[in-house]
């Protein structure tokens, strides 16, 4: 049995109970009716118009509209059309995918099928995440089961559709979790990001027409397709449908999986679900949505969890995995971290990121180590900057922003290093 997630929406509702793992469990539990009524009662367009009033947002990080998305597919053309499921889930702070894969294979697959109707496509291509050894096992298994079932393969539950999916192992790279960079991954080539345009939807994989989601959005699509636009837009934010799942880590009691409606507040998921911060210890800063987006101060935590109301407090709900710090935390140490695993996993394509992350951990570092002067502080903001909104990807601006948040509400840690020539505090932890 399953001893995350602690709170279940229904996404997740059936994750700890084994035999929704297997295709009778699911099938038991309503599983692939969706698919059935998209392909034998509605049309692709309909599908289509259907995820695109629902208003589900791409839950991958960006929050692209997942129906606007499906319609840039081309419904006239001569070539192959292809689904790519990126489950390349990289981002330090996320794990909801990795459970989606091991706990809710067929559900995944069911989302991409009726995906696949919508766009008219004969292949998905699952790039799962070098480290997910047993997810993407299970997914495969997933996928076996299916197709011994007939809801993959040359006559999909015998509408004459065709389709296939594929699981693609990555190994390992960070920039892979970006779309393009995955599409020359897939392909065989070094994990780099393409300039856009041309953009998936007219040359994707193997340079063919294709759509690019993550896990978790494709799950959301069974749903949608069982109860309704309507249903759907009833549960969340006006702006931002539906239920997501967020990954708590850190310092809290009861870190693991909660689902719950986007606009839950952060201090609720924080104090209420994952039981505040242990040993009476108070929280100093907490990370939304994932390494890569900016940090909140402890009085900022009053928030709710929808891209409309964090952008006002300058950061985003990204994968929504909630990285929570307690009072003893050095943030000039949080940046050594932030800004060496940036460094690192730079592809080095645009000079601005390769040559800029370089620098932000430099600085970081002599600053940490005691040998930084006041004006680092304005050279770090400065170089962040300058990564900012300049290069092919986004991954620049992933390395300058939680530079930039942790510069805005806690410069006096910074200050501090560069007054006492050392890390002032004593219990952080260590490098």
């Amino acid at each position: 049995m399953l001893s995350i997630p602690y709170v279940t929406g229904y996404l997740t509702e059936h994750f700890g109970d084994d035999e929704f793992t297997q295709i009778g469990g699911y099938e038991k539990r309503g599983g692939y009716r969706a698919a059935r009524k998209a392909m034998k009662e509605m049309t692709p367009a309909e599908v289509i118009d259907l995820v695109k009033s629902s208003g589900l947002q791409g839950r991958g990080g960006a929050g692209f509209l997942t129906g606007l998305k499906w319609s840039f597919m081309p419904v006239e053309t001569d070539k192959p059309k292809y689904l790519v499921c990126n489950a390349d889930e990289s981002e330090p702070g996320s794990f909801k995918d990795r459970i989606l894969l091991e706990r809710g294979g067929h559900q995944l697959i069911e989302g991409l099928l009726i995906a696949a109707w919508a766009t008219g496509s004969e292949k998905t291509f699952v790039y799962v995440r070098g480290e997910y050894g047993f997810p993407a096992r299970q997914l495969q298994r997933c996928i076996d089961e299916a197709y011994a079932r007939g809801y993959l393969g040359k006559n999909v539950m015998k509408t004459g559709f065709r389709h296939d999916i594929v699981v693609q192992r990555g190994a390992g790279a960070y920039i892979c979790g970006e779309e393009t960079g995955l599409l020359e991954s897939l392909e065989g080539k070094k994990g780099q990001p393409r300039k856009k345009p041309p953009f998936p939807a007219q040359y994707g994989a193997f340079g063919m027409p294709s759509t690019v989601n993550n896990v978790e959005t494709f799950c959301h699509v069974p749903h949608i397709v069982k109860n309704g636009a309507e249903w759907f837009r009833s549960i969340g934010t006006e702006k931002s449908p539906g239920n997501a799942i967020f990954g708590v880590s850190g310092h809290v009691v009861r870190p693991g999986l909660y689902e719950f409606p986007l606009g839950t507040r952060l201090d609720e998921i924080v104090f209420e679900h994952a039981g505040g911060v242990p040993d009476g210890r108070k929280v100093k800063g907490v990370i939304p949505g994932g390494m890569s987006m900016p940090i909140l101060p402890a009085g900022q935590l009053d928030v709710p969890l929808a891209n409309e109301f964090l952008r006002e407090r300058k950061t985003m709900l990204g994968t929504g995995g909630i990285m929570v710090m307690d009072e003893t935390t050095c943030m000039v140490r949080v940046a050594c971290v932030i800004t060496y695993f940036f460094r690192d996993e730079s592809c080095g394509q645009c000079t601005q990121c390769r040559e800029g992350t370089g620098w932000l951990n430099k600085i970081a570092n002599r600053i940490e180590r005691g040998a930084g002067h006041a004006e680092d502080l304005d050279i770090l903001g400065d170089v962040a900057g300058k990564m900012e909104g300049r290069t092919i990807c986004a991954f620049a601006d992933a390395a300058a922003w939680p530079v930039q948040g942790l510069l805005r509400h806690f410069r006096g840690d910074f200050e501090e290093h560069v007054r006492q020539k050392k890390c002032p505090f004593t219990q952080s932890f260590e490098l």
